[in-house]
């Protein structure tokens, strides 16, 4: 039985592992067609969920990055022609600094995630409705039991 599960898991490993690698190739070259990166577009991800406005420190611990590297990210995002963010000051606080999506920041933002759902159509259209229920159910029962069981806030390294 063991033997079975460590052949599962090394399957299981360097199966995880090249999707995973194909679907950041992937999303790198989708995001260069749109000519920004992924950590940008991330940005404008962030934006749309919230409304289109977010406090640029927010933004900075929601993707595990410093105030100094968003405030990067921000203005090279708000110097393409047509800038896709802006920054304002918040009125109350004069230190904090809203990023405030666009117009054209939002129809870039459409425009990717049109673009990745056209693919991923093309990609789950090659399969059967019934493997693609299939698909669902592995993925979902995965998913879950891994951030029900496993979630990352509590993953510590091995002493």
């Amino acid at each position: 039985m063991g033997n079975e599960l460590d052949q599962d898991i090394a399957e299981f490993w360097t199966l995880l592992f090249a999707i995973v690698s194909d679907g950041e190739k992937r999303f790198a070259a989708h995001m260069a067609a749109h000519e920004i990166t992924p950590p940008q577009f991330y940005v404008l991800k962030t934006l749309a969920e919230n409304g289109g406005r977010c406090p640029i420190g927010q933004i900075a611990r929601q993707h595990h990055l410093t105030n100094a590297t968003m405030t990067g990210l921000v203005q090279r995002l708000e110097a393409m022609n047509p800038p896709l963010v802006l920054r304002e000051r918040n009125a109350a606080d004069l230190r904090s600094v809203y990023v405030v999506l666009t117009s054209g920041g939002q129809e870039r933002f459409q425009a990717v995630q049109i673009d990745l759902l056209q693919q991923l159509q093309a990609v789950l259209g090659l399969i059967s409705q019934e493997e693609r229920q299939q698909l669902m159910h592995f993925l979902s029962r995965y998913v879950n039991i891994v951030t029900q069981l496993f979630p990352v806030d509590h993953i510590q390294p091995d002493k």
